[in-house]
């Protein structure tokens, strides 16, 4: 397994994709050899050196945590991660959109992360152990890093990250929610997560019937009708990113907290699960009776 680069820079930086792909080589892919760090260091662009966020050393130490925690069960690693990720990257939505900031987690300060966590084990048809490049520089469902950074911002309750686990404890749900954009309707996020809490919906077959469902039903039905959300206070995430510099590690044991942001009306969960629950019971899932 690679280790972390020879150099590891002291600064988040923005690398385009244009950039990585020099630096995907076989050796990378093949989880054998990381490169240098020097020769990547020369195609970032900088970031301002007076934002205390972009400093690499808590990314660099969380990921370290998660590797020597998980090392017997890497995939439970992402439940951990993602809302510590969170809490220690303070984004607005549109810098976390940037695939580049991704890219230069991925390759330049982390890459030994991506391997650790999604280096193929060998099976009968592909022999060969493997990192799939979009765990470098994919899609937000793919992305190593912004997977779960966004998984956390997308299942959060306000400040509370507890939901979080949840979801990041189902990576059928993740990546089918990612992928699909379900949930930028918070009561929908909570609804979910309460349906994996209360048992209703487990396997990987149920989250893609039940999505299915959901997708379909929205089409006729609005979902802030049925569950209304309060409208955010975007102060508080502004305030919440200005006391980065000032905030403390986030803790190993115990969740960290989010942004002071009202949480989803209890009311609006409630009548989603109930709907989603009924939505459910007819979705087209393989495998169950009557299903091909």
């Amino acid at each position: 397994m690679i280790t972390s680069p020879n150099h590891v820079p002291e600064r988040l930086a923005l690398l385009s994709a244009s950039a990585v792909d020099p630096f995907l080589t076989e050796e990378l892919l093949k989880g054998e050899q990381v490169h240098g760090g020097i020769d990547l260091a020369k195609v970032v662009e900088s970031l301002p050196d007076d934002d205390a966020r972009w400093s690499v050393e808590p990314i660099r130490s969380l990921v370290e945590d998660a590797m020597f925690e998980f090392r017997e069960d890497r995939t439970r690693a992402d439940a951990w991660l993602a809302p510590r990720l969170h809490a220690t990257l303070r984004l607005t939505r549109r810098e976390a959109a940037d695939k580049r900031l991704w890219n230069h987690i991925a390759l330049a300060v982390a890459p030994d992360y991506v391997a650790w966590r999604h280096l193929s084990e060998p099976t009968a048809k592909r022999p060969e152990r493997r990192i799939a490049p979009e765990r470098f520089r994919g899609p937000a469902d793919r992305q190593c890093f912004s997977r779960l950074w966004w998984a956390a911002e997308l299942f959060r309750n306000g400040p509370d990250y507890a939901p979080v686990e949840v979801a990041c404890g189902n990576q059928d749900l993740i990546h089918t929610v990612l992928r699909g954009g379900l949930v930028d309707h918070r009561p929908t996020a909570q609804a979910l997560v309460r349906l994996l809490q209360n048992g209703q919906v487990t396997g990987g077959r149920e989250v893609n019937g039940l999505s299915v469902a959901i997708n379909a039903a929205g089409a006729t039905l609005i979902y802030d009708v049925l569950a209304p959300d309060a409208p955010k206070d975007p102060t508080r995430l502004r305030d919440w990113i200005a006391e980065a510099g000032s905030a403390l590690p986030v803790g190993r044991h115990n969740l960290p907290e989010g942004p002071d942001e009202d949480p989803v009306p209890e009311d609006s969960v409630a009548a989603l699960t109930k709907y989603f629950t009924e939505l459910f019971e007819t979705a087209p899932v393989r495998g169950r009776k009557g299903v091909d």
